[in-house]
């Protein structure tokens, strides 16, 4: 398998973006790069607390700029779960091939229930993931090139999964 430019992973809080990339990225021999990750090596603080002293918008621009670095490298890229929803975001992954890694609600709520880190899950995981997924799914949709789902089983299966997709574009 030949990997051209970057794969980027999009999908909403839990389904798995990150892992999933640092797991391809290996089994394909390229980088991963986590642009939630690149942020905070930027900023040099938690995007929790990008979004309690800037704003969600500010932290929307610095994603921005974020992905289009990203995007110039050969890697698999993994997407913050909001990104995909800012236009110029959409816009930058046009032509890319793009992953959506859908997941069933209770296997997301599962994933982030207990976590921290997610500043947009801190009060009611399950109806913001609900509220999210209403608002986000027709952006990850319209990107995506690929749609794989990712569900209680390992993660391996999902690494797999894209792994026959890329192979068989």
């Amino acid at each position: 398998m030949s990997a051209q430019g970057p794969i980027v992973l999009v999908g909403l809080p839990g389904a798995g973006k990150s892992k999933v990339g640092r797991l391809l990225a290996e089994r394909l021999g390229i980088a991963h790069i986590d642009t939630d990750a690149l942020i905070v090596e930027r900023e040099g603080r938690p995007i929790a607390d990008i979004f309690a002293s800037d704003g969600e918008p500010t932290f929307r621009l610095m994603e921005t700029a974020a992905v289009a670095d990203a995007l110039t490298h050969e890697a698999v890229v993994s997407l913050g779960g909001g990104a995909a929803a800012t236009p110029a975001v959409r816009e930058l992954l046009s032509g890319h091939t793009v992953v959506y890694i859908d997941a069933p609600h209770e296997e997301l709520v599962r994933r982030t229930a207990s976590k921290t880190h997610r500043p947009l899950l801190a009060q009611d995981p399950s109806g913001t993931l609900a509220r999210l997924r209403a608002e986000r799914e027709p952006h990850y949709r319209a990107v995506a090139t690929i749609v794989v789902e990712s569900g209680p089983g390992p993660v391996d299966d999902v690494v797999t999964a894209i792994a026959q997709q890329l192979e068989d574009s």
